[in-house]
């Protein structure tokens, strides 16, 4: 099947995801409402503590703390947001494959791989969406960033990377899962993973084993690199170890998701 097939079935599967989202919203609103619930958590409860402890700090908690806070953890609420939303595809998959619609699908002269990259296309989408308004809120709390134009722009090109990576790596998640129910429960070690890392404290603050694993984690890097770009430092090799991280998940999660979904027998 040529490209221009691929490209015209992929544009419809997205149009039909894209559907999807409007038809039912309370999805999309549960999933942005979790990591702006984080937020407000930890700023507002745990922020004049965990503020109070960060490089530049002064150490008394209050108002000042808070802020700084808010500056640190915002690069990890957004990859939660991210996570969240790809929690999300793995259900919108999972779904689809237990409802007999795929079945469907494979009765038409259409290219199989379109399915899948109308759920990857959409979830990005709306990947998109979800960060706007999380950064707003964000805004609307008080962060503020020294970042100039470049800084943002590398954050933007990051999340799109994130949200690509971890959207496949759920799409086959979902396609593996044998219900809707183990969809939804099977990713949340992506909403897991970010409480060890550097998302909420650095790391050197950790126990030394727990330490070495949140260092060594691919979120890690990723939260890091965010951080960097979106408050004008330097990133360091961090970057380079994102990018591979997130290359390296959405190959393995296209040619799994690609393997379970060739070869469920059509009915």
């Amino acid at each position: 099947m040529s490209t221009t097939y691929i490209v015209r079935d992929s544009a419809t599967m997205l149009r039909r995801n894209l559907r999807h989202i409007r038809r039912y919203p309370s999805l999309s609103i549960i999933l942005v409402a979790q990591p702006i619930l984080f937020l407000l958590l930890f700023v507002y409860v745990f922020g004049g503590t965990l503020g109070a402890g960060l490089p530049g700090q002064t150490g008394q908690a209050g108002g000042g703390d808070r802020r700084g806070y808010l500056v640190f953890i915002t690069p990890g609420i957004l990859f939660m947001t991210v996570a969240s939303v790809a929690l999300g595809t793995a259900i919108s998959t999972a779904t689809d494959m237990t409802t007999g619609i795929i079945a469907r699908f494979r009765t038409m002269n259409i290219a199989r791989v379109s399915v899948l990259t109308g759920h990857v296309l959409g979830a990005v989408i709306r990947t998109g969406f979800a960060v706007v308004i999380v950064t707003a809120f964000a805004f609307l709390l008080g962060f503020r960033s020294a970042a100039g134009p470049l800084g943002w722009l590398g954050v933007i090109g990051l999340l799109i990377l994130i949200a690509f990576s971890l959207t496949w790596l759920t799409v086959g998640l979902g396609l593996a899962a044998d219900s809707v129910e183990t969809a939804s429960n099977t990713p949340l070690f992506l909403m897991i993973l970010p409480f060890v890392s550097s998302a909420f404290v650095p790391t050197d603050a950790m126990p030394t084993g727990l330490r070495q694993f949140a260092e060594y984690q691919p979120f890690t890097p990723m939260i890091n690199t965010l951080r960097a770009l979106a408050t004008g430092a330097a990133t360091d090799s961090d970057r380079w170890l994102a990018i591979g991280w997130c290359v390296a998940i959405a190959l393995l999660g296209y040619l799994w998701s690609r393997r379970l979904f060739l070869r469920v027998p059509g009915k």
